[in-house]
């Protein structure tokens, strides 16, 4: 089952997540992106960070961020 969430800095517009997952999942996912984002520009400055993907054995996060949202995909493994 795929659950989704499109996250405006700090806000949940639209998700299938449980309402304390959205909270949890978007806090964590917030700052994972701006620590990668970072990581990327300091590698190379003419870099953007365009798509995370993060796989474990239950789940795997797919994260496409955009100029004023993120748009965070989690499937089953």
């Amino acid at each position: 089952m795929v659950k989704f969430s499109y996250v405006y800095p700090g806000i949940a517009i639209r998700t299938t997540l449980e309402n304390s997952l959205t909270v949890h999942y978007c806090g964590l996912i917030q700052a994972l992106m701006n620590k990668s984002s970072s990581v990327v520009k300091d590698l190379d400055p003419t870099n953007d960070l365009t798509f995370l993907r993060i796989r474990s054995k239950k789940n795997e996060i797919m994260v496409a961020p955009q100029r004023d949202l993120l748009l965070i995909v989690i499937q089953k493994a």
